[in-house]
């Protein structure tokens, strides 16, 4: 098994690029996979959720226009129901990463808020 993360990203989302920024001026080796291109089956996105011990909801992108029309915060949906509609509707994934992307990121902004209290 590979030790290079991967991160997956929406390409317009502002905190993925902030993100891919920050790993790629921190050195780390990842993958960034648009998901757009290479869309997330409703399995992926179940493992990827899993891996990150998270609530499903908290990688629902509820500010999103699709997620307002469908009134998700509102509904008593499933996690799996949930998923399934992220599969469908990559719009309503918000940055999905493995848990090494996060410790990386964590890592990245710890050593270049050392680098900038150094200075």
């Amino acid at each position: 098994m590979s030790d290079k993360m991967v991160v997956y990203q929406k390409p317009a989302c502002s905190k993925c690029r902030a993100t891919l920024a920050l790993l790629r001026d921190s050195g780390a080796e990842f993958d960034a996979v648009n998901y757009y291109e290479t869309p997330l089956s409703a399995d992926n996105l179940r493992e990827l959720i899993r891996k990150l011990g998270v609530p499903v909801r908290d990688v629902l992108r509820a500010d999103e226009p699709l997620a307002q029309e469908l009134k998700l915060a509102e509904r008593n949906l499933s996690d799996d129901e949930l998923i399934s509609l992220m599969a469908e509707n990559p719009d309503l994934i918000q940055f999905v990463s493995t848990r090494e992307a996060q410790r990386a990121l964590k890592d990245a902004e710890k050593e270049k808020s050392k680098e900038d209290h150094d200075e």
